[in-house]
């Protein structure tokens, strides 16, 4: 067994955190109770135990991250009061904040801290049918599963095997069967975290337009820079064993950023086609780009047009909103990695869909169904399918490209941009393919790119274009 050395993926710096905090809303909402996250075979609506049966100094309650197997460090970490590392443990505490007492105010739903439109998403106290304290917020058994099933087996000590990196592998696999969620799935993980950090069906657990306009941060999602934010571990040969069954397997992070970009376009598909699609008379303009409408009005003799046309949204008239396309851009950029052919179709039905949404929402919903089968499609292929350093490059190198670049028209679609390059040049790291400090001799374009979208009121896309194509080039320059 190995001791925990190297930088994980979480050391980038602090400029670029501040940044980030700004354009990820980490807390943000997510899905119905009645719709639960993906769950690990074996899980069959577990029993929470709460944050204090992971605290004892032998398991994860140590001050310092000097275990031999794992840290041991976690729950302090996961306590942080002041990086995104610890943003899950403050879940529930931020509903006591100014902010919070105010969008409660406007929603007319009393104490935030009391209210399930909040809860659902701020506090395990909702799934764990009242078990774990609510002030706990997100706890551990909001990732991992609930503990009732899997805890003795999981803390239960590795013996005198004669092989006990197999050892430890079979009894993490143990624990999956028991209920424990296989997070370093990619499948998995995208499933539980986008039902907090996108959205689903429920009341408890989906940001509508009504509640941003409140004062709710706007939704976003990127599930492998999101992971490494919320990182608790190293990735070293102990962690290769016991996950992946071999000492030199590590995550493949540009397979976990496909795959997030692909689960997040699968899920607000699937919502666009439920009741959430519409509230009232009007549509839930939740899945409309935002600042199609929020752009300032001119009321002058010489007209100003505001808008930037999209190559990429077709049929759409001047005035209509479309659809919020951030992930699907992100999405057309990796496609063809994985099937050329799931790509065309990608293309087609994206176009179609954009179509549709000029005509009415039953052909809107008819072509959604159409566009989630080839995005689900693509999703099964990136879980397939191994990714390289050299992948990595191929990735940046086709979100610059103009095909993807021209359609960099809105803010949204550009953040994702951004925190897709980044994600993506840490994985170039992480596999091999470039060296820690040439990562850290461009973090300066990569915090330009970021600084272009910092400010959603601020945005410009000619600016945005410059800003992240000088990062791009620096990065393509590391080949």
């Amino acid at each position: 067994m190995t001791t925990h050395a190297g930088i994980g993926r979480g050391d980038r710096s602090w400029a670029a955190v501040a940044a980030l905090a700004l354009l990820l809303a980490m807390l943000a909402i997510a899905a119905t109770l009645s719709a639960p996250p993906a769950r690990s075979q074996g899980e069959s609506g577990g029993r929470f135990l709460g944050v204090a049966s992971c605290a004892g100094s032998t398991c994860h309650g140590r001050m310092e991250g000097d275990g031999v197997v794992v840290r041991q460090d976690e729950l302090m970490r996961w306590q942080e009061p002041s990086t995104p590392g610890g943003a899950h443990s403050r879940a529930w505490a931020v509903l006591n904040t100014s902010r919070s007492q105010f969008i409660a105010r406007n929603l007319g739903i009393g104490d935030p801290a009391r209210a399930s439109m909040c809860l659902g998403c701020h506090s395990d106290a909702a799934t764990s049918r009242g078990t774990a304290p609510i002030e706990d917020g997100v706890t551990c058994e909001s990732c991992h599963g609930p503990a009732g099933g899997w805890i003795a087996s999981h803390y239960a000590g590795v013996g005198d095997n004669p092989s006990p990196d197999g050892e430890m592998r079979e009894k993490h696999l143990a624990n999956l069967r028991a209920g424990l969620r296989r997070l370093e799935d990619p499948v998995v993980r995208a499933g539980v975290c986008v039902d907090c950090h996108f959205g689903a069906a429920g009341e408890g657990q989906f940001v509508t337009h009504r509640i941003m306009a409140a004062g709710h941060p706007r939704i976003s999602f990127e599930l492998d820079l999101f992971s490494s934010l919320q990182a608790h571990h190293q990735e070293d040969a102990d962690y290769g064993w016991r996950k992946f069954g071999a000492a030199g397997a590590r995550t493949d992070h540009v397979q976990m950023w496909a795959v997030g970009q692909a689960t997040a376009l699968e899920r607000s598909l699937a919502l666009f086609q439920s009741k959430r699609g519409t509230e009232g008379m009007f549509p839930e303009f939740y899945f409309l780009d935002c600042h199609s409408c929020h752009r300032r009005i001119y009321d002058q003799a010489k007209p100003v047009k505001t808008s930037v046309d999209n190559p990429a949204r077709p049929g759409i008239p001047e005035g209509m909103p479309p659809y919020n396309d951030e992930n699907l851009i992100m999405l057309s950029a990796a496609a063809r990695m994985a099937s050329p052919a799931l790509a065309e179709q990608l293309g087609a039905r994206s176009a179609a869909f954009h179509r549709a949404i000029a005509t009415d929402r039953p052909a809107a919903v008819r072509a959604a169904a159409d566009l989630a089968q080839t995005v689900a499609a693509l999703k099964s292929a990136f879980a397939a399918r191994a990714f390289s350093g050299t992948d990595a490059f191929a990735m940046v190198d086709a979100i610059a490209g103009k095909a993807v670049n021209d359609r960099f028209t809105d803010y949204a679609g550009s953040s994702q941009a951004v925190m897709g390059v980044d994600t993506l040049l840490n994985a170039m790291v992480s596999s091999g393919r470039i060296t820690i400090g040439a990562a850290a001799g461009i973090r300066a374009d990569i915090d330009r790119a970021y600084a272009s979208v910092k400010d959603p009121n601020a945005y410009k896309p000619s600016d945005f274009q410059a800003s992240f194509g000088s990062a791009v080039r620096a990065i393509q320059a590391l080949r």
